[in-house]
């Protein structure tokens, strides 16, 4: 009873699926199994990657990502903060992650491939990741000095890499299947 009393008189975290894009607020639905399947598989692929190379902290959604308050505070499927950038994990992550990733909805498709988008390259994200779960691809953006490029894009059989994480590849198969 005493772990019950106590839980009851503190703040729990309250899931939010609510996020501001450009001062709009913007409710989305739950993501469907599909969506949480490739995000684990890309989950276990970053980490193990960032883990055995000691390069930093690997987060999945459902996560605040406030670049700036009332404005733009999204969640990102997944998210990369290296380690020389760690300070912006706090409560909710406070600043720009150094990479991002987004699994394509239905629902999603013009904020994720267009507002977010846009959003993460005026922020300064270095690397931005779309999954295409419908087309089995995967684009990857590289932030240039104009704006994101094409760095890397693959579907079914193909390899995407990426360019932040020299080394990094996933097989668009093995994530989308």
């Amino acid at each position: 009873m005493e772990l019950l009393a106590s839980i009851e008189t503190k703040n729990l975290q309250d899931w939010d699926l609510v996020q501001i894009i450009n001062g709009e607020e913007i409710m989305s639905p739950s993501p469907i199994s599909r969506h949480q399947i490739i995000l684990s598989e890309l989950n276990d692929i970053f980490k193990a990657f960032a883990k055995k190379n000691k390069l930093g902290k690997i987060l999945i959604s459902p996560l605040d990502v406030i670049f700036e308050e009332g404005i733009n505070r999204v969640q990102p499927d997944l998210i990369y903060i290296s380690d020389e950038n760690k300070g912006i994990i706090k409560d909710w992550i406070r600043g720009v992650p150094d990479l991002l990733v987004e699994v394509v909805s239905k629902g999603s498709f013009y904020i994720d491939t267009v507002d977010k988008k846009e959003i993460y390259q005026k922020y300064g994200v270095k690397e931005y990741w779309i999954v295409f779960p419908e087309y089995d691809t995967i684009e990857v953006f590289s932030l240039e000095n104009d704006g994101y490029k094409i760095f890397s894009k693959g579907t079914d059989d193909e390899i995407v890499k990426s360019k932040l994480l020299e080394g990094l590849e996933v097989k668009v198969s093995d994530i989308t299947a």
